[in-house]
């Protein structure tokens, strides 16, 4: 089967704020703070790896901390993976279509040889309620590592998956997605974690995230269109939204914020992390 040409949804580089257009003012959510505190803690549990946020609904989060990591050399480690797996979506891919996307996934950076060969942790983060996204996509990752003949074991320590979930009262019968899921058995216990934040919050993420921004399905995929901007409100929305994130992110309060959650965090022991709040903290930010 002939290779394909990978296709990923248009999104301005927040960097270069004239393919972005006339855009909307800020539009920050009122969730704000709760964003940054999370946005803090996905830092924190990543284990000073490569941040891969899973389609649409981490965007929130990638581009305040693209504000927050502006002048650090973290900045290189995030990175956006615009697919969704979700539910039905990610079930009985034909070849064509798993073809496809291995090569999206390729785009981004991510091979069963270069996970191999990866000298930090390559940290998957999605909005999670049942995990489904997550284990479609470990499911293809497994198959192709196989195909590849590239030794498992080598991978499976430095993969890992970090959800998004509702925060609940702990308990002896508090539910966790992971819990549930066979496919986490195969990794080490501290490779699958997550981040619990207010109801609010995972509802903005789920739900506005949504509205604005279109999923990019595996029949998005397959359009060799995809790729071309839109032209309707919602993805102007979405871009409005992203830079006014990144900006707060470059503030003096944010990183004071993102600075203050850190030390709070057991990984804080951690050298990587140490310096990096002081990074932070030394930065300043813009205002």
């Amino acid at each position: 089967m002939a290779d394909k040409e990978p296709r990923r949804p248009f999104r301005g580089d927040l960097s270069r704020d004239e393919q972005l257009g006339t855009l909307p003012g800020d539009t920050r959510p009122e969730e704000i703070p709760e964003l940054t505190e999370c946005a803090a803690k996905v830092l924190a549990r990543s284990a000073d790896g490569d941040l891969f946020f899973v389609g649409r609904y981490p965007d929130s989060l990638h581009d305040l901390l693209s504000g927050v990591l502006a002048d650090t050399p973290h900045l290189s480690r995030l990175h956006r993976l615009p697919l969704s797996l979700h539910g039905t979506g990610g079930r009985d891919l034909t070849p064509d279509e798993r073809v496809q996307l291995r090569a999206d996934l390729t785009a981004s950076g991510i091979t069963p040889a270069g996970m191999a060969a990866r000298e930090r942790p390559l940290v998957l983060v999605d909005l999670v309620h049942d995990g489904t996204t997550f284990g479609h996509l470990h499911r293809e990752l497994r198959a192709w590592i196989d195909e590849e003949r590239v030794a498992w074991n080598v991978i499976r320590r430095g993969l890992r998956y970090l959800g998004i979930t509702v925060r609940h009262h702990t308990g002896p019968h508090t539910r966790r997605w992971q819990q549930h899921a066979e496919w986490t058995r195969e990794l080490p216990a501290s490779s699958v974690g997550n981040v619990s934040v207010p109801g609010p919050l995972w509802r903005y993420l789920g739900d506005r995230r949504g509205t604005i921004e279109p999923p990019f399905r595996r029949a998005h995929r397959a359009d060799p269109g995809a790729a071309a901007p839109r032209h309707d409100d919602h993805p102007r929305e979405a871009l409005g939204e992203a830079p006014s994130l990144r900006d707060h992110g470059l503030t003096r309060r944010a990183r004071a914020r993102v600075h203050r959650a850190l030390t709070t965090e057991p990984a804080f022991r951690d050298p990587w992390l140490r310096t990096l709040a002081h990074t932070l903290r030394s930065s300043g930010g813009s205002r």
